[in-house]
């Protein structure tokens, strides 16, 4: 496969083999991928039943070439730069979101709530299988609801360390035992390849520290719509307005190749339907790319990061975004809602 991504002419990116994929055959991150059924009639079917407000296109916004949250929210460049890792579980979907949620969460509160929300709670109290799978819908409508406790990556890695209420569980995982800047530990290790959902937590983690060490009083939740919005300049609106969104599209097995570069599919039958984090775009030699984190650990593609071709729908990741509303106030729950 990568042979014939490599004689294909102009191919955008740079395809090399990647530990954690590279001893299987394609469509080996088939598991990572949890997006079940079509996401686009998901969230249309939740826009219908009034759950998700559509964000219309303004035609008199001027939209920029180039727009990178990180960049554009210094104040909250630590979160919106922290790249988790889902484990070999199926649960992007919860990894999208609560990646999205955190950063807007930040600014609107202008860094007042600048920490990671718990993709363990999400994942596996908003869904008793998460690693099954689920819709970029269903955490948005958790969060709103129930609220989401604080939580960082696994055994305190990350920007975040430890001390927060709920900490992803399972292991980082990958094929080959650690590779180049890849401290991580070998596939084989316990619950490696395939994970299994825990129980959702009920508690805080035994290293929780205060504030953070109360389950039922460490949820955060925003008051406000959840939000879609599809095509290039709607999606490029609803970052501006409000930071990153969680998206969907779907994952072709040349994808797992994936080194660097703008990403547009070449070879290789489809391995699922995959949620990521949009956070900005730009423009590479004449061609308009989008910035997307994806949930696969900060050693894989370009630091965790993959660019894809804007513009032309690439695997249906302009079908439909998900994100708290711009003008969402978010505090803990039951308490006064943050204005800023």
């Amino acid at each position: 496969m990568i042979d014939e991504i490599l004689k294909t002419p102009g191919v955008l990116w740079r395809a090399e083999p990647h530990p954690r994929f590279a001893s299987q055959p394609p469509g080996a991150s088939a598991d990572l991928c949890g997006v079940k059924g079509d996401p686009k009639v998901a969230v249309e079917d939740a826009i219908a039943r009034g759950e998700i407000e559509r964000l219309l296109f303004d035609p008199n916004v001027a939209v920029p070439d180039e727009f990178d949250s990180e960049t554009n929210w210094p104040q909250c460049a630590k979160i919106i730069g922290d790249v988790r890792d889902q484990s070999a579980c199926g649960c992007c979907w919860a990894f999208g979101s609560v990646e999205a949620a955190s950063d807007r969460m930040c600014i609107a509160s202008n860094a007042t709530l600048l920490f990671p929300l718990s993709a363990e709670d999400v994942c596996f109290n908003s869904n008793f299988n998460g690693c099954g799978g689920g819709q970029i819908n269903t955490p948005w409508n958790y969060i709103k609801k129930n609220g989401a406790v604080t939580g960082g990556q696994n055994k305190g890695l990350g920007p975040f360390g430890k001390g927060f209420c709920s900490a992803f569980s399972l292991p980082h995982c990958h094929h080959h035992g650690p590779q180049g800047q890849d401290p991580y530990p070998a596939e084989n290790t316990q619950g490696c390849p395939n994970q299994h959902s825990p129980r959702g937590p009920k508690k805080c983690d035994a290293d929780a520290t205060a504030p953070h060490n109360d389950f039922e009083s460490d949820k955060y939740s925003f008051d406000g719509s959840t939000i879609s919005a599809h095509g290039e300049q709607g999606i490029q609106q609803a970052i501006m307005a409000g930071g990153p969104v969680e998206t969907a599209f779907t994952v072709y097995s040349d994808f797992e190749n994936y080194a660097g570069g703008i990403y547009h599919h070449v070879s290789g039958g489809m391995a699922g339907g995959h949620a990521v984090k949009m956070v900005g775009w730009g423009v590479d030699g004449g061609q308009k790319y989008w910035k997307v984190a994806n949930s696969w650990n900060p050693y894989w593609g370009e630091k965790g990061y993959f660019r894809i071709r804007r513009g032309t729908n690439e695997g249906g990741i302009e079908n439909q975004v998900t994100a708290s509303s711009p003008d969402a106030k978010w505090s803990k729950k039951g308490k006064s809602q943050v204005v800023v």
